[in-house]
Parts: C-alpha cells; structure tokens; sequence
C-alpha cells in the first residue's frame, strides 16, 4: 500500500447508524493513512446522516430520495392498486433528479473509488458510478444481504461482508469478508470505571443495552424480575433508552444493585466493567461486541426488515458465541439465564474464546489497505 498516494472516495448510504458508522469508520482510516486523502459522503437529503457526518468534520452532499413505501395488500386489492400508487408517485421523479445529480457529483468530485453502504441513497449512486465506469464497491453488515446491496452486486467491481456465509453464497463475485468496521474502544477496566456509575467493584456487573431509543421487551425483562435483581449478589447496569426512561422511574424501584441510565455515553467504560452484556442483534452491535469478547446474550428485534437481527444473532450462536432469546421470552428467561451463566465459568470462558476467533477489530484498516491495492494495481 502507497501511503504517499492521494485518493479521492465517495461513501454514499446512510438512513440508519448501522450504515453510517461503518462509513465515518472508513473515510477516518482513509485521513489516517493519508491526511491529503478527499472523502466525500452522499446521503439522503432528509435522513440522519445529513446531521450527524458533518459532526465528524467531513462533507456530505444529500440526494432527494426514499425507498417504496409499502400499504396493506388488502387496500391495494379493494382500491386497485391506489394506495400503492398515491404513497409512492414522486418516486420516479425522485430517482430522476437523484441521477441527474449523481452524475453531477461524480463527474466534478472525479473519485478514484466509490463505496455504497447499504440505504436509499447508495442504490443510484453506485449504480450509475459503476454505469460510467468509477471504479466501485459495497459494504453489507449483515449476515443477509439488504435489498439494495442485493440490487447492486451485480452492477459492482468489489464486495465486502461481515460475515463467511456471504462469501460463499455469492461465490461468483470478488468478496472479501474483512468484518464489520467499529469504534475503537479502549476497553480497561479500573476502579474509576465503577466510580463512574456509581458502581461496586467487588461485584459482577450485567450490562443491559436495547439501543439509544431502548427496547420495551428487554425493559420489561428487568421490571418483571426486581425481586430477583434485589436479591441476587449482582449488579445491573440499565441503559432503558430515552423514550422508556421517565416511566420506568415513575415505577419507583428501590435497589441498590441497579443503576439506570436513560442513555450510556461513555460505552467504553461500560463495556470494560461488564461481565456478562445483554444486547439487541444490530449488525454493527454485534461486531463491536465480538471486539469487546464478553459472555453474551442477545435478543433480536422482531420489528426489522427480513427478520434480519435474528439472522446475525444465528451466525454468532452456531459458533459458540452468545445465547438467543426470542423477543417474547426476555420477560421470563432473561435474567435467570444471565445469572445462569455468570455462575458457569468453563459456559463463560468458552463464550469469550468464541467472540475472540470471530473479532475483527482491524475492519476499517483491511477494507482501507484492501482498497489501496486495487487502486495501486490500476494505476
């Protein structure tokens, strides 16, 4: 790899952090290597990302675009087809100005490559980058391939997944399974760590994550068994999310081995102290926590596209890695199998050996040198 090299790289999705992340992770290694190195972003002009890569100091440049939306079968039937038609008929003027100005973007950024991480924006985009020959790539977090990186591997010169089963069910394309590129977290564990949550080093910490928003099922789990957390010798660290927050303190729970926060901000610290983490099923999620190699159960959310958090909890699961709970079991079975397996070393120990063979920590730096080496070998 030519670090003296400077390259120009669009990354384009966006519409969910599990797509924006893994981008602001590369276009990061990509300054790492050559701070001279031009990264632009295209998104979808009213989607997150809009907001949040311009916190990370990189332009982006927004498409006006939505995905289908879809309307109940039965209404379609009644009114031929109209709810359908009514929901999404500025789409085709939509895609018609977002390849215009696709177009546009390519021919006055002039890219040496252009990656799409899954989103409404990124299906256009590679597309026509790849129709007028920019060299071009996708990135697919997940165990199964969302609908627009399904669209677009045929129309691609490269592809990078997270996980094997990918690499070989698309075995005719140039697939590179280099993982999932996450935060670096710096995991160290300390005495100041449980000073900040206020919590006791001399017990085994359950720390119990259902996103920024919270997962009503996994908090549910938790109320349902406050007898149980009360009298047990461990402690819980509570992220409820911010919706479920003022309700559940509105509940009143008296226990000392349970520290609730609406949101946790300092992750790293959080992670270094747990000793068992209970988790939702993200792509993204599931790769950090395969980083951070700490006994593990995970719920998938029933309220995804193609069931995919069950998907990616499955790969993991078969190979040792964690525990599934169905989304309707967490009320009865969460806490009792996470007190099950605290209480199981050789249980413990063979989850965290799982986790470390399936850790890819250095993601964003193999998908960084894996595209330096196309890039050289064309030039």
């Amino acid at each position: 790899m030519c670090k003296d090299k400077k390259i120009k790289v669009i990354l384009c999705g966006g519409g969910t952090g599990g797509h924006i992340f893994p981008m602001i992770s590369i276009a990061s290694e990509f300054k790492k290597v050559n701070k001279e190195n031009e990264i632009l972003f295209v998104g979808s002009s009213d989607k997150m990302e809009m907001e949040i890569v311009p916190k990370y100091n990189f332009p982006i440049v927004g498409l006006w675009i939505s995905g289908l939306k879809r309307t109940p079968l039965l209404w379609n039937i009644l009114f031929f087809g109209l709810p359908f038609i009514f929901k999404n008929f500025l789409l085709p003027i939509k895609l018609f100005f977002s390849v215009i100005r696709s177009v546009y973007i390519l021919y006055t950024f002039k890219p040496d490559f252009v990656i799409g991480f899954g989103g409404y924006s990124s299906g256009p985009f590679v597309f026509i980058s790849n129709l007028l020959n920019f060299n071009t790539a996708i990135q697919e977090q997940n165990s199964s391939m969302g609908l627009t990186n399904k669209f677009l591997i045929k129309n691609v010169n490269f592809v990078f997944v997270a996980y094997d089963k990918l690499k070989k069910i698309y075995s005719n394309y140039q697939v590179y399974n280099f993982g999932n590129p996450v935060r670096n977290l710096k995991i160290q564990s300390s005495l100041e760590s449980y000073d900040h949550f206020k919590l006791d080093n001399k017990k085994k910490t359950i720390l119990v994550i259902g996103g920024s928003l919270g997962a009503k099922s996994i908090n549910e789990a938790i109320l349902n068994n406050i007898s149980l957390i009360r009298e047990s010798s461990y402690q819980i660290l509570w992220q409820t999310g911010k919706f479920y927050h003022d309700e559940i303190l509105s509940h009143n729970l008296k226990a000392d081995n349970l520290i609730i926060k609406p949101f946790i901000d300092r992750m790293d610290i959080a992670y270094s102290l747990a000793d068992l983490i209970i988790s939702r099923a993200g792509a993204i999620a599931i790769s950090e926590l395969c980083v951070i190699s700490k006994p593990l159960i995970l719920i998938p959310s029933p309220n995804v596209v193609d069931d995919h958090q069950t998907k990616n909890a499955t790969e993991i699961s078969k190979n040792g890695g964690c525990i599934i709970i169905k989304d309707q079991d967490a009320k009865n079975l969460m806490m009792n199998e996470s007190i099950s397996i605290l209480e199981n070393n050789s249980r413990k120990s063979s989850m965290i050996d799982s986790l470390r063979k399936l850790s890819k920590p250095n993601s964003a730096k193999d998908i960084v040198k894996k595209i330096y080496e196309i890039y050289d070998s064309k030039n």
